[in-house]
């Protein structure tokens, strides 16, 4: 008996499908007036329209198509057309692919299809898609077969996909084992080998390591310190790149060993977190080159060896030459530095004579003022060294506030007496000059090189002028100089109405060494000098010049926005550099003078002092120690640098504070681009007040 409901009763809800299904035109459909619905199909309707998973229903002798909302986005054009009409006229295009599939399911059997490949027209052309379905046969009230249900998905995207990836996989694989280096990938913290390539098998002793962890497939590698290489990278993230790093390759317990040299890098392979998960392996085996660079040396110095048997006399006419014209240089660059060097000396071993001597009688009433002779003397002698080391720029600047009229007016009847009375000498310095931040006693030495090379320019007098005035270096300006940055500057010109330069003169003048006067007059580092102070000091150097006009050189120092600094007496140690609170202090210093001297005055002070000779030995303190207050090293270091041994005592000690101490800088931004906060720099020599003041603020703050 067929029951009688309406469509409502099944078709409540269930999205756009059932609003459809329930307003379509079914009279001339092969399913009839949805009123004459059977039980069993209206029951099927209503599962299918309320599930999430694509699903279809051929119902009927016809197969009258019926699907869901999931199923019609599968469809794209051929629905909405497609509803209520014959399954076989729906899927004209794939028929002869599936219809022996229907026939199956419309027989009483189930069946299921994976990835089912099927050229499909419902987006207006043809394209190759791939379908994952079950058909499954439905019966009606009497358990007569009257159709066929079908659950689906579409996995062309899927499948697309992992081709995409198979392929890419084969030709990265066929890369790989063609690679002209060697490869391989290591997968996890134990370093697994998940692929090599036939260069890595080579290299390696064509040993068995798929699968395995480098400790157990490669234990020369262990041995060698490769396995703390890789565990550095794969805890750290950073790559780690070698050259001609040698590998001692025993492919067998006890059998023969092969040096081999490589070129190899360590790259830490990421997830999409970002986290480390392996180790990328590439590089090359250069062992070849290393015999043939070998081979090329010892070629090379045979060669050398001949040309030099052949040529000697040539050799010894040149060497004789050059030798008598550096002494030449050298003996006018020291010429009068040797003399005054010579008197502080005296001054100094005098003083340390006389105070001995008393000390031996007993006379210790008046000892402080040979000692004060004495640190004057060597004070003056610091200063001294200092600018000579001007000469290579390596000297640490001592950049403060400078008022740079102050400084030419202090120097006016000095560099008058230096000219002479043939030229006329005239200053002319701007009013409401700006402060700039140099070295002073730099820029003394600077402004007296330039006075003396435009008097010796003038060897028949002229005029010279020293000028001061604010200068402001636009971008315009900026662009069409080399290194120089836009913004102002205090501009110090010294002008001449000699001789002049050529462009090709001008292009020279900064080099070190090179001097237009004649041998046994000049040096050639004035100026060399005096440009290295400029750079040094964020500024710049330049020359404008004319033959038979005469040269200006201009020394642009960048603006300081604060007030110059008096100058105040150097003071002593005091009780407020006296702990009582027996702070820890690492010294390392391998000159044993200077280390004793320290150590003695943190003793006097209250620290507890730990000394150190080198830069391993400073690092093997600082992981013994249970406290270390402060760090003070040189910097300057055999073994171990001290920026190497403070970076790895904070790895120990991540609030550890450092002191460095230095006799000389590589360029004067180290003060700003080598310090980090809780570093500091004092450069020797230096006053024990000086380091006790900078060694109780370190330690207080």
């Amino acid at each position: 008996m067929t029951i009688r409901t309406t469509e409502a009763d099944f078709l409540t809800g269930g999205g756009e499908m059932a609003t459809m299904i329930r307003t379509h035109d079914w009279s001339a459909s092969p399913l009839g007036p949805i009123e004459h619905w059977p039980q069993s199909l209206r029951s099927i309707v209503s599962l299918m329209l309320a599930s999430e998973f694509a699903m279809c229903l051929a119902w009927g002798p016809e197969l009258g198509f019926l699907y869901n909302d999931h199923y019609a986005r599968i469809m794209h054009d051929k629905h909405p057309r497609a509803l209520g009409r014959r399954f076989a006229e729906v899927w004209a295009d794939v028929w002869s692919d599936i219809s022996p599939l229907v026939a199956k399911a419309l027989a009483g059997e189930a069946s299921f299809f994976e990835n089912l490949p099927l050229v499909t027209d419902r987006k207006g052309y043809d394209e190759h898609t791939w379908f994952t379905f079950s058909y499954s046969p439905v019966r009606d009230e009497s358990g007569a077969i009257a159709g066929m249900f079908c659950s689906t998905y579409e996995s062309t995207e899927r499948v697309l996909t992992e081709r995409a990836l198979r392929d890419e996989r084969e030709r990265m694989g066929q890369m790989f084992a063609q690679a002209p280096t060697f490869m391989a990938m290591l997968r996890g913290a134990e370093h697994r080998f998940e692929l090599t390539n036939p260069g890595y098998d080579k290299l390696i002793g064509h040993r068995e390591v798929l699968g395995r962890t480098v400790a157990e497939a490669l234990p020369d590698a262990v041995e060698q310190g490769f396995l703390d290489l890789l565990d550095g990278v794969f805890t750290s993230g950073d790559a780690f790149t070698a050259r001609g790093m040698l590998y001692a390759v025993q492919a067998e317990p006890g059998g023969p060993i092969n040096d081999r040299y490589c070129d190899f890098v360590y790259q830490p392979i990421r997830d999409a977190t970002g986290t480390v998960v392996g180790v990328f392996v590439e590089g090359a085996d250069v062992t070849d080159r290393k015999t043939l660079e070998r081979d090329l040396k010892s070629l090379n110095a045979d060669l050398e060896q001949r040309v030099r048997d052949r040529t000697q006399e040539l050799i010894e006419a040149q060497e004789a030459l050059r030798q008598a014209q550096k002494m030449e240089a050298v003996g006018q660059l020291t010429g009068g530095i040797a003399h005054d060097f010579n008197n502080l000396l005296q001054g100094i071993t005098g003083s340390l004579e006389i105070v001995q001597r008393r000390v031996a009688q007993g006379r210790v009433g008046e000892l402080d003022r040979f000692i004060t002779g004495a640190t004057t003397a060597a004070n003056r002698a610091a200063a001294l060294t200092h600018r000579l080391l001007a000469f290579s720029r390596r000297q640490p600047l001592d950049p403060r506030p400078v008022k740079v009229n102050a400084l030419v007016a202090s120097l006016e009847d000095l560099l008058r007496r230096t000219t002479g009375e043939q030229i006329a000498f005239e200053t002319v310095l701007a009013g409401n000059l700006w402060t700039t931040l140099c070295d002073p006693n730099q820029l003394e030495n600077s402004l007296l090189n330039l006075v003396i090379n435009a008097r010796d320019a003038m060897p028949d007098g002229g005029r010279l002028t020293v000028e001061t005035c604010n200068a402001l270096l636009d971008d315009h300006f900026a662009a069409s100089q080399r290194d120089v940055r836009p913004g102002h500057y205090v501009c110090i010109c010294v002008s001449d109405t000699g001789t002049g330069m050529s462009a090709d003169t001008i292009a020279k003048a900064f080099e070190p060494f090179f001097t237009t006067k004649p041998i046994g007059q000049g040096t050639g580092l004035g100026l060399s000098m005096i440009y290295g102070f400029a750079r040094q000091s964020e500024g710049y150097a330049r020359i404008y010049s004319e033959v038979g006009q005469g040269t200006t050189i201009k020394l642009y120092l960048p603006r300081h926005y604060g007030e110059a600094e008096q100058d105040e007496a150097l003071p002593g140690l005091t009780p407020a550099h006296v702990t009582d609170a027996g702070e820890i202090v690492l010294v390392v210093e391998d000159d044993a003078v200077v280390r004793a001297l320290i150590v003695e005055v943190l003793g006097e002070l209250g620290y507890q002092a730990v000394e150190a000779h080198d830069g391993p030995a400073g690092l093997d303190r600082l992981r013994r120690m249970e406290r270390v207050d402060l760090l003070v090293t040189d910097i300057g270091l055999p073994g171990l640098n001290g920026r190497q041994v403070a970076d790895a005592g904070r790895a120990l000690r991540p609030d550890l504070r450092v002191l460095f101490m230095t006799g000389y800088a590589e360029n004067a931004a180290l003060a700003s681009g080598f310090l980090e906060p809780g570093m500091s720099m004092i450069t020797k020599p230096f006053a024990m007040e000086a380091l006790a003041t900078q060694i109780r603020t370190m330690i207080e703050n």
